[in-house]
């Protein structure tokens, strides 16, 4: 089997498991998260944090993003711009947010675009290395690999529930390994 195909495959089957929790669930879990790491994420006053709206069952990072928030955070959300990008747009107190493609919502055209410092990435599955599957587009890696040919280095904090965890991710030239993840079970670093 290709890297290709398994990764599909593996992503199929997380995605599926993910899908499976009760609402119940992922909100305890996404509540349990942001109390994991509300406080334990570096950051320094001002530092941009790049976060998202959860889409389908994805874990809800918006508890943990308001208190990033209150620590001295900027916030931004990706926003797809076509078929190959995403720009990351401050996200302010009250500003509204509009549908921004597949299912995606963030700031409008108005808002300015920003480089994260630290971008929470959703993902389909990860591994023990920190190596992850996205939802095979590859918005993520390209917006991550044009911030590091301009010389930002964003920290990667893969969000996730314990279920989409597997063995190994066959890893491909083009792919980004993550910093740290984060779970209902906690913060680990790679």
């Amino acid at each position: 089997m290709s890297p290709k195909d398994l990764k599909a495959a593996l992503r199929k089957e997380r995605l599926a498991l993910r899908d499976a929790m009760t609402p119940e669930s992922r909100i305890e879990a996404s509540l349990t998260m942001a109390d994991h790491a509300g406080d334990v994420i570096a950051l320094d006053p001002g530092h941009i944090v790049a976060g998202f709206w959860p889409i389908r069952s994805e874990m809800d990072i918006r508890p943990l993003m308001a208190r990033l928030r209150d620590r001295g955070a900027r916030l931004c959300l990706p926003v797809i711009i076509d078929k190959k990008t995403i720009v990351f747009r401050e996200l302010l107190n009250g500003a509204p947010v509009i549908e921004t493609g597949f299912g995606t919502t963030g700031p409008g055209p108005d808002a300015p675009e920003l480089e994260p410092d630290i971008m929470l990435v959703p993902l389909s599955a990860f591994d023990a290395t920190g190596h992850r599957i996205g939802y095979g587009a590859g918005y993520y890696d390209r917006a991550i690999d044009k911030l590091r040919n301009k010389g930002h280095l964003p920290k990667l904090i893969g969000i996730a529930f314990d279920c989409q965890e597997v063995a190994s991710v066959p890893a491909e030239p083009h792919d980004v390994a993550l910093d740290a993840v984060l779970t209902e079970s906690g913060f680990r670093h790679f």
